[in-house]
């Protein structure tokens, strides 16, 4: 088969990037290799619960915003989505709760409510935040800064890391004018999820003539003799040409180590790969009685890590729960999703066999019980654990490198330049996705994806 453009991988930066191409009159093909589209965003379905993986916050659905834009293009209509405001609490120790919401005013009046010590400069930070937004200058975070408390800084922390695995102290001012969205637009929940999401870009994709392949895992790229890919070929031995592009929705590591191959990858491209690291993620899909989201008061929490060390993003996690008008759970019950932080290739470490890593599950387990059960209190005994997902269960499903997600730093901790590695070294190879995209969660890749299509459509 031959097409002008094949996309590998489904996720929601392939899908986005090949219905747009679609919509425009590219004979565009997908290949996923699981059985379902949606990548890290897909659904976990298990004892009548649907969990999503994620924290379910999403930006850029205001009108005008980036997926209004992007599904003006598209055949179908896009997922319904709810404004949330406040979109999310940040829990401090102490049970300090902070509502972060886009309405100005309400949000000011938290900032000097919970830290009355830095009121005024709490709230200046955010509005020179705005400035930064709208002037494109890239002030480090420390200088807007300058002598915060460390109450602040921590409120300020948790929230970078969910969003952007980086702190403050590695952050520059332009990047977190990006992730600090609430305080300047609203976060939605979608419903359905990320999942529906995936699941309506694909409808689209399809409407528009493209094609997508399940159950088709890509082996590489098929290469001329000059050295440039004409293609991919497939696991099952079959090969797909490709006239004009080929773009992978995987992340950087696995674009290279798989797709083109270490044998083809420059030695500079390679040292540079390799010197970058991403987080892991351990996630807990809990059943949570219906009344208990009363007591809470949100549907979804971040909790800061707790006690005056060092800020550490392993000790803090993410709360969410489904919506209820969704059917995602049993009658009387919710399904939550809590989400932590770890190191991905620990879980990736010599193993005698399968019982010593459900040994690291169980211990895994206990400890997020026990800090969410601290942390928590309001929840009581109306939560039990229904399954677990590892940096190993996410390299089962999606086959990333140790399982780990979001964007990429270096051995010095500091972000890495993502824009170096959306377009590669080869004429017609191009990255999508969460390691190669800046900007707020999946908007951010939305972004990347309108930007890529306008570039080979221009």
């Amino acid at each position: 088969m031959e097409y002008e453009v094949i996309v590998v991988g489904g996720g929601v930066g392939g899908l986005t990037t090949a219905a747009l191409l679609a919509a425009r009159g590219v004979n565009v093909c997908l290949c996923e290799r699981q059985s379902q589209v949606g990548g890290c965003l897909a659904d976990f379905e298990h004892l009548g619960y649907k969990f999503e993986p994620t924290l379910g916050l999403y930006s850029g659905w205001e009108a005008g915003g980036t997926w209004e834009r992007i599904w003006s293009e598209l055949p179908g209509a896009p997922p319904t989505v709810q404004k949330l405001s406040p979109g999310y609490v940040v829990r401090l120790p102490e049970a300090r709760d902070i509502a972060v919401s886009e309405e100005r005013d309400r949000f000011e009046g938290e900032l000097a409510r919970v830290f009355p010590h830095v009121g005024k400069p709490a709230i200046e930070f955010f509005r020179a935040l705005d400035r930064v937004a709208e002037s494109g200058s890239d002030d480090s975070v420390e200088k807007l800064l300058a002598q915060a408390p460390a109450d602040f800084r921590l409120f300020l922390n948790v929230q970078l890391q969910a969003f952007g695995q980086c702190t403050s102290t590695q952050c520059s001012a332009t990047r977190a004018a990006q992730l600090l969205v609430p305080t300047r637009a609203p976060v939605w929940s979608i419903d359905g999820g990320g999942q529906e999401l995936a699941n309506r870009l694909a409808q689209s994709l399809k409407a528009s003539g493209g094609t997508i392949r399940l159950n088709a895992p890509v082996l590489r790229l098929a290469y001329a003799s000059d050295g440039v890919p004409v293609g991919i070929d497939l696991l099952s031995g079959e090969r797909v040409l490709a006239k004009r592009a080929i773009i992978s929705n995987l992340t950087v590591w696995d674009t290279y180590g798989k797709l083109v191959g270490p044998g083809r990858t420059p030695k500079a491209i390679a040292a540079e790969i390799r010197n970058l690291h991403a987080w892991g993620a351990y996630l807990l899909f809990l059943s949570m009685d219906e009344d208990a989201q009363n007591r809470l008061g949100t549907r979804r929490m971040l909790v800061a890590p707790s006690g005056d060390r060092e800020y550490n993003a392993e000790q803090q996690f993410g709360f969410s729960i489904s919506d209820l008008s969704l059917d995602r759970a049993p009658e009387g019950k919710r399904a939550v999703t809590v989400t932590t932080f770890n190191e991905a290739s620990d879980w990736f470490s010599f193993h005698e066999d399968e019982a010593s890593v459900e040994e690291q599950d169980q211990a895994a387990l206990e400890t997020c019980w026990a800090r969410l059960h601290q942390t928590v209190p309001e929840l009581g005994d109306s939560v039990e654990v229904i399954e677990t997902a590892t940096p190993r269960s996410f390299y089962e499903t999606t086959r990333r490198k140790f399982g780990m997600i979001g964007a990429p730093f270096n051995s010095a901790g500091e972000p890495a330049s993502l824009e170096s590695f959306a377009v590669s070294h080869l004429p017609n190879l191009f990255l999508i996705g969460d390691t190669v995209s800046s900007g707020f969660g999946v908007e951010g890749i939305a972004r990347k994806s309108r930007a890529l299509a306008d570039r080979l459509t221009r």
